[in-house]
């Protein structure tokens, strides 16, 4: 076989396993891909406890002061975007509240519960 012959088989071949039904099927939540990105259902989400030290409504912010969380992040006080604005509403300084993230950015409160 010459070498344009041999590159012309192993392209075809190669290109074989990446058929638009191959690659529909393949497993992108490593390549960033939209899909990848959509979050679980609310129930699969990790909830986390934290005390609100500040809410900034016009912002759509509020920093939380959480523990040492399961996935190893110490404990500290981080700002947050939150999903829904009307939650600003809901909460005040120095309240306790349990909260999950977008898995998709780790930054947007997706989940939050009020404690009493």
């Amino acid at each position: 076989m010459t070498l344009r012959t041999h590159s012309v088989l192993i392209l075809a071949l190669a290109s074989a396993g990446f058929s638009a039904q191959g690659i529909a099927q393949m497993d992108h939540s490593m390549h960033g891909s939209p899909a990848a990105k959509q979050a679980p259902a609310d129930a699969a989400m990790t909830m986390e406890d934290a005390v609100v030290k500040k809410i900034d409504k016009p912002a759509g912010k509020i920093a939380l002061f959480h523990g040492a969380q399961k996935d190893g992040m110490p404990a500290m006080t981080m700002i947050y975007r939150v999903k829904d604005a009307t939650w600003l509403d809901k909460m005040q300084v120095g309240q306790k509240i349990r909260f999950a993230t977008d898995p998709a950015d780790g930054m947007t409160v997706a989940r939050l519960e009020l404690i009493k």
